[in-house]
Parts: structure tokens; sequence; C-alpha cells
């Protein structure tokens, strides 16, 4: 007996900012009231308003589906109620905040992947998400902003989106809007205008959130045009491998090497090359290398060491067809490079048609 048809997946549309405060969940909440009234079932699936009045009144009245309540430590804590929603089936459910991390012992660890399972059941979804919670921006915007941003998506959730909208507001007018108290209380309010939302920072990040809308935009018009056409007749296709070592520099290599392979439609391969029993720490920074790895789209290798690390890489580079090779500078002293070999010259001097990057340690 053939088995029930597989749904249709929902399309989903993302409502991207370049901070808080903005309006991305305003913007989100006037949409779900006109598909309302356009006779549409929509609902409310989780609304973080942050105590905003303009959030708040934006929500008056719209239908809201119940959250699940996950228990914690004694604390009860609501979550998107995914289960609920699919055996519902809306029309349409806003999702807000992409990037938060679900309570632990919730089914799903990020609320992405819970929009995620949404769209597999055929939900539509409207969310909202600020372009600095973006995996392969986080180098990015820690050395502009000096803030590191605990909570991130895969940059494929907003590759993989049906619609993106850009919900854009002048640095000059987000920061009187937090000086009037609409953002933060009235006690946050001059902490926010004088660490986070100062002028450059904030210009900072809607160039990037222009950016990265533009490109994703380009990069699904390219995949639908003739750029992937070409591809296709010629054989041709762009490979970026990336080298780590269990260091703290790992990622943000790993991070360059996504942004690279995002530019050129490229696969991404990240590879380390094992070395005997580790500590702890190495283990745990690798973990984080493959997690990095994966929400990059990318794959991470571990290549068994045959000949020394540059041999080892050099023929993981020609066998994988790279076409980019990216590498971070040196950690060995000049004595260690003269008994053990310079593993980026060793790469330079070795391979043919491949593009070397050599990232600084700064």
């Amino acid at each position: 007996m053939p088995g029930a048809p597989r749904p249709v997946r929902g399309r989903h549309r993302v409502f991207v900012g370049m901070a808080a405060g903005v309006g991305k969940t305003t913007r989100a909440l006037h949409e779900l009231r006109d598909r309302l009234a356009r006779g549409e079932d929509a609902l409310i699936g989780v609304l973080e308003t942050h105590g905003r009045a303009f959030t708040q009144a934006a929500a008056a009245g719209l239908p809201v589906f119940p959250r699940l309540e996950v228990v914690r430590g004694g604390v009860t804590l609501g979550e998107l109620d995914v289960a609920g929603l699919i055996a519902r089936r809306p029309d349409v459910v806003l999702v807000d905040e992409l990037a938060h991390s679900n309570a632990p012992g919730s089914a799903r660890g990020k609320r992405w992947m819970d929009v995620e399972a949404l769209l597999n059941a055929g939900v539509n979804v409207l969310s909202t998400v600020n372009v600095q919670h973006l995996e392969s921006l986080h180098d990015t915007v820690a050395r502009l902003t000096g803030v590191r941003v605990r909570e991130r998506i895969p940059d494929a959730v907003l590759r993989g989106a049906d619609e993106l909208v850009l919900v854009d507001l002048t640095p000059a007018d987000l920061r009187e809007r937090v000086r009037s108290g609409a953002v933060y209380g009235a006690e946050r309010a001059e902490h926010a205008l004088t660490n986070f939302f100062t002028l450059p920072n904030l210009t900072a990040l809607r160039e990037l959130a222009l950016r990265q809308v533009a490109h994703v935009v380009e990069q699904g018009a390219a995949d639908l045009g003739a750029g992937r056409d070409l591809h296709d007749r010629l054989g041709v296709q762009e490979r970026v491998v990336v080298a780590v070592a269990a260091e703290e520099t790992g990622a943000r290599l790993i991070r360059r090497g996504g942004q690279l392979a995002q530019r050129l439609h490229a696969d991404l391969q990240v590879v380390t090359v094992r070395s005997g029993r580790i500590s702890a720490e190495r283990a745990r920074l690798l973990d984080t290398f493959r997690a990095v790895t994966v929400a990059l789209g990318g794959e991470f290798i571990v290549l068994d060491p045959a000949g020394g690390v540059a041999a080892t890489l050099i023929r993981h580079v020609q066998a994988a067809q790279a076409t980019q090779v990216v590498l971070g500078e040196s950690s060995r002293s000049r004595w260690e490079e003269f008994l053990r070999g310079d593993i980026i010259r060793s790469v330079l001097r070795q391979t043919r048609n491949v593009d070397v990057y050599v990232i600084t340690r700064e």
C-alpha cells in the first residue's frame, strides 16, 4: 500500500534587519494581519515583544497559538509548539527571532530547526532575524562592533528562504528610537547608545545587512540563470578547501572560507590532519569547527597523515580538485619550520591552478 504523499514544502519569508528595533517583527505582524483579512488561517506561533509598545500594538487582536510549556529546573518556559501547529495546519504562522536557542529538553535545539520542521510539514512561515546572527558574519561583526553574538543561524537558512524582506532604518533614526525608550527601557537606553548602538556600529551593520540580502538574491538569480548553466555545460565547479589545526583561530578561517565559497557558488570542504592523541580542549575545538562547517553548508573531513601534514594536505587538494585553498598564518616558530617544514610554502610550491589565501592570525 503506497504511503501518504509528502506535503508540499511551505514557503519561508524572512524579515531581515541590521539590529533590534528596526521594525522587523512589526512588519511581519502587519503582513500576518493582512493575510488574516484575506481569509487565511494566520497565527502567531511565537512572538517576543520585549515589552516594546509598538510591537504590542501591532500584535493586538491577532490570534495566538498557545506555546508549549517546557519545565526546566523548576522553571516553566514557553517554546514554539511545533507538533501542535503541524496538527492544526494553519496557512501561515509567525515565528519571531529565528536565532533563539530553545529551552533544554526541547525536541530541537534551535528555533530555526523548528521552522524547518514546519516548512517540511507544508506550513508557511514568516520569521525575523538580525544580520549579526549569521554564522559566516560572526567574526566580521565581532571586529566591527566588539560584540561576539552567541546565538547564530546557518547561512543556509537564509539561502533556502523563498523570500527575504530587508527592513531598513537609518542609523540616526534607530538611535533616536532607542533614545526615546521605544526599544529599551530608560535605564538601558543610554547604555545601549554608548555601546552597541553607536553610529559607527549601526552604519557597519546596515551595510552588512544590505550586502547580505543583495548577495543571497543575486546568488539565487545566478543559480537559475546563465551562470549555473555555464557551470553545467563546462563541468566547472569551484571548490574551496580550508585547512585548520586544533587552534582557536580555526573557526575564523572556516568563516572566511565560507564567505569565499558563497561568493564563488563553490563547494566548501574543511580539512584537518589527524595528530594522534589530542587533548580534551583540542577535541572540543574540532567539534566546534565541524559544527561551524555544517552551518556554512560545508563538509568537515579528518585526514590520516601520511608523509607529514603538508604532503597529506597537498594530496587532498589535488584529489579534491580544489580551486581555492585557505590557510592560516603559521603558529610555528622559525626553528620548528626549519625542522618540520613550512606548510604554506610547500602548498604554494607543489600545487598548480589553485589560488592560495593566507589569512593573518590577527
